[in-house]
């Protein structure tokens, strides 16, 4: 049974004594943003109701993408930045509600790809964070060297994130993950079953691909190629069966018609159920 056929039933036994809380989370893909366009996309975050919690990939290694991180902060967000040399993309966890704590997750390539942490609300409730960045196919000379190992220490990981995050806390695993899902529409000739089955990886350790949950047969797309064909590559998953109702998900495309990056955002919001005093 998935979460948002969990939650409603207690509530209703509940509902006398229940007050709802919800909490907007929103993954998006910044497209190694500039010091300039990050204040841009900051300012416009900030005015998002459903950005409360925010994963952000393919953030510059270099100076521009902690002055990203540096203008969240500006606007009240705790952030979270990995570092990577100054080499390679990173992801970036952020949020304006309750306490961000790191944990470690220790993805075996790439660490500063696979970041994790602890959103902790004055409320009560408490979300475990994930957030992805899969690197793209690559250069010639290493055509998918790296997605393939950053795909398989995920896969690794996913089964050992019920030790890293306390069993009955629900979980966010959200980003850009780089692959489309099977039967995606229009179908793409260049991925491999090894890309299929790394999506798939996802359900057979414990989670849900939270778009599906409310939208079954919807075509939604997150990146358009040179050819303009259609890609959903941008993704937010839950842990199956958890108390979490998931109320609402939907693909941003203002992001890209603004010209604040090349990929839509994708927000979702959840709704806990907790007792009144």
């Amino acid at each position: 049974m998935i979460a948002a056929e969990v939650l409603p039933s207690q509530l209703r036994r509940n509902a006398p004594r229940v007050e709802r809380t919800a909490v907007g989370v929103l993954t998006w893909n910044v497209q190694h943003a500039s010091s300039a366009r990050g204040v841009r996309q900051a300012a416009w975050l900030a005015e998002r109701p459903d950005a409360d919690v925010v994963v952000l990939s393919e953030v510059a290694g270099a100076a521009s993408g902690d002055s990203l991180a540096q203008s969240l902060a500006t606007h009240g967000y705790r952030v979270h930045l990995p570092d990577s040399g100054g080499r390679d993309y990173r992801v970036l966890l952020a949020t304006r509600v309750g306490d961000l704590q790191v944990v470690s997750l220790d993805a075996a390539h790439l660490p500063h790809r696979a970041a994790g942490a602890m959103v902790s609300h004055p409320a009560g409730w408490q979300l475990g964070l994930v957030g992805l960045y899969v690197p793209s196919r690559g250069p010639r000379a290493r055509r998918n060297v790296d997605k393939r190992a950053f795909q398989d220490a995920v896969t690794a990981l996913l089964p050992s994130l019920s030790a890293v995050f306390p069993t009955d806390v629900p979980v966010i695993i959200a980003g850009d993950l780089n692959v489309v899902e099977p039967g995606h529409r229009p179908h793409h000739a260049v991925f491999g079953r090894w890309e299929y089955e790394f999506y798939r990886s996802f359900a057979a350790g414990g989670f849900t691909d939270i778009f599906r949950i409310h939208h079954p047969q919807r075509t939604e797309h997150s990146w358009f190629g040179r050819s303009g064909a259609g890609y959903r590559f941008d993704h937010l998953f839950c842990t199956t069966g958890h108390h979490v109702t998931v109320s609402d998900c939907r693909y941003v495309h203002d992001t890209r018609s603004a010209g604040l990056s090349d990929h839509s955002a994708l927000s979702a919001d959840l709704v806990w159920a907790a007792p009144t005093a």
